[in-house]
Formats: C-alpha cells, sequence, structure tokens
C-alpha cells in the first residue's frame, strides 16, 4: 500500500514541445480542506527527494499544521513517483524521457490544485532547494493565486556557478561506462558514488566540515560519513531520473516562458504574494547574494539569510533542529500576515 495518490493527467504536451502520455503526477495530502478552500499550502519536492522526504515540516505543533491547514506535496516530474524516466513506458523511457522545466512542472500542479481540489486561492506555497525554484514559478506563473511565498535555500534563476557545479556531478556520473548513454541494464553504482563525492563538497559548508559536524550525528569519520551519507544518498536513486532533475535544475528561470519571453526582472515584478526568501547564509550553490538581487526586484518580499553553517542543508531534510525551527518560526510569522 503507498501512502500517495496519482493524478492521471492523460497526455501533456512541455514547453520542449514534447508529449508524456498518459502523464502521471505523484502527491500526498494532510488535512482537511475546509469549505471556504482557503486553508491550502503547496509544498513541492526537491532534487532527488519525494514527498516523504519533506514531512519533516509537517507536524500539529508547526506552521504546517495539518489541524489547520490542507497541505499537498506534489512530486516533482522526474522523482520516481510521478512521471519519470524510471517509470514511463517505451518510447520515451530511460534516456528518451523528454526535458521538464519548472515551468512545466508547476503547471502541472495547477491543474492538480484546481481541476482536481476545485482551489482557487493558495495560502502557502513553501519548498527546499527545487522546491524553491518552484516556489518562485509558482508565485510568477499565478501572481492572482498565491498569497504568500517562502522559498528556503533556493533561487528563481540558477546562476551560471550553479549550473557549472550541476555540469561536475553530471561529468562524475556519466563518466562511468556502465552509464551506457543511459541505458543501462544494471545501476552505474561507480558513477554514482563518483556523483555523491562531488555533491559532499557543495552540500554543506567549509565551516560544517571544519568543525566535524558530522560526528555529532552518529558518522565515526570523514570516510565513513562520505561513504554512508552521502554514496548511500544516491546509490537509492534512479540515474536517469537523478540527471532528468539536474536538467530541470539547471535550466531554472522563472522567466524562460511565454508569460515573460525571458525578462527576469519583470517576471520577479510580477510576484505579488507576500514572501519571505530565505537562503542558507553559507549555501555554496545558492548563495545569498542571488536571493539579495530577487528580492530587491520583488514588491512584497522580506530577505532572510538562515544564520546557519551547514550550507545548503540548513534548508533539509529536517537534520539540524536550530534550523527548522529558524525555519518554522518564520512559516509561522508569515502565515499569520
Amino acid at each position: 500500500m503507498s501512502d500517495y495518490k496519482i493524478f492521471e493527467m492523460g497526455d501533456v504536451v512541455l514547453q520542449s514541445g514534447a508529449t508524456i502520455r498518459d502523464a502521471k503526477l505523484a502527491y500526498k495530502t494532510f488535512g482537511t480542506l475546509n469549505a471556504a478552500k482557503d486553508n491550502v499550502i503547496v509544498y513541492p519536492t526537491w532534487y532527488s527527494g519525494q514527498h516523504y522526504d519533506n514531512e519533516w515540516l509537517v507536524g500539529s505543533d508547526m506552521a504546517l499544521d495539518p489541524e489547520k491547514y490542507f497541505i499537498i506535496i506534489p512530486n516533482m516530474f522526474g522523482n520516481g513517483l510521478s512521471s519519470s524516466p524510471s517509470n514511463t513506458p517505451e518510447p520515451y523511457n530511460q534516456s528518451r524521457f523528454p526535458s521538464v522545466t519548472s515551468y512545466d512542472n508547476v503547471s502541472f500542479q495547477h491543474r492538480l490544485v484546481t481541476e482536481l481540489f476545485g482551489i482557487e486561492k493558495i495560502a502557502l506555497v513553501t519548498g527546499w532547494s527545487m522546491g524553491a525554484q518552484q516556489t518562485f514559478q509558482w508565485g510568477a506563473s499565478y501572481p492572482d493565486m498565491v498569497e504568500r511565498i517562502l522559498p528556503f535555500c533556493g533561487s528563481a534563476k540558477t546562476s551560471v556557478h550553479n549550473f557549472v557545479f550541476l555540469e561536475s556531478v553530471k561529468a562524475a556520473l556519466t563518466a562511468d561506462a556502465a552509464w551506457n548513454n543511459g541505458w543501462y541494464e544494471k545501476p552505474p553504482t561507480k558513477g554514482l558514488r563518483a556523483m555523491a563525492r562531488v555533491y559532499a563538497g557543495w552540500g554543506f559548508s567549509q565551516a560544517f566540515y571544519r568543525e566535524k559536524l558530522y560526528l555529532q550525528y552518529g558518522y565515526s569519520s570523514l570516510e565513513d560519513f562520505l561513504v554512508a551519507f552521502w554514496e548511500g544518498f544516491f546509490l537509492a536513486r534512479d540515474a536517469n531520473n537523478l540527471l532528468a532533475m539536474l536538467w530541470t535544475w539547471q535550466q531554472g528561470d522563472i522567466s524562460s516562458n511565454p508569460m515573460y519571453g525571458g525578462e527576469f526582472e519583470k517576471a520577479l515584478g510580477a510576484i505579488k504574494a507576500k514572501a519571505i526568501v530565505m537562503p542558507g547564509q553559507t549555501d555554496l550553490y545558492f548563495p545569498p547574494e542571488d536571493n539579495e538581487y530577487e528580492v530587491s526586484k520583488m514588491a512584497n518580499a522580506e530577505f532572510r539569510p538562515i544564520p546557519s553553517i551547514w550550507g545548503h542543508f540548513a534548508g533539509g531534510p529536517g537534520m539540524n533542529k536550530v534550523d527548522v525551527k529558524f525555519i518554522d518560526d518564520a512559516l509561522k510569522e508569515l502565515l499569520a500576515r
């Protein structure tokens, strides 16, 4: 028995012009939609994450309280639950799975929210990392629908430096001969392990490693952390799924669509939602400077960095209680406005 449901979307045409036939959007909900349908929170997933990886921020004593709100966690395309390289039938399986943008993902999520539930207003959209990218996209794509956004550890547009970081991740994974241009019969484990080692130097900050914080979380040494946490993290994922989501991440830009025609500042300025934008103070690939610029172009936004040495992982998945409280407190504050 799965703990999620599938929204059957039929054939969907992507920004790329390709079609996903019998497209499926996996989602999980918490709480009850009230009669006015105005207690809705949308909480998209992140790179390689699935809905259960988001649940650390949901609880009766937290801002995302199922006793007050109807919380929808939609799974991003490519994550193995929604339509992905690993679960799409031929001929669009494996490396033939078409490229999906954040604009596509949010458009599909909008269909879920409106067609299945009849929702016209969203109280809040929030998310970490690629979930934050989708949060920004929600604000830009549906400015009259979304009342509040709180993106954390993610940007409205993937920077060039971030793009380059992801190129190194992709190169490590695809260097494994077993990858076979995406037509592997067995998982390319050498590539996945190499990818994990590259990622390890970026996910946490220099200070995190300097202070050996990994020792406080049950890891006996740096090597144990690299193998048990990082390699274990990616070995559980499908390589084509990872590459599909990586492409989505690299192309992240809330203005790269027919609505805004690439005019990034125009897209930021169109966001009407009350916003608290929360980068990780020591995030190496979504640095605060990117968000600071974005906030300067938004009408109702506050720039509030997370004061943490946990780097990108200041935002999740619920590993550090101090950072969790900082994010949850901001969510409570924003929902009260």
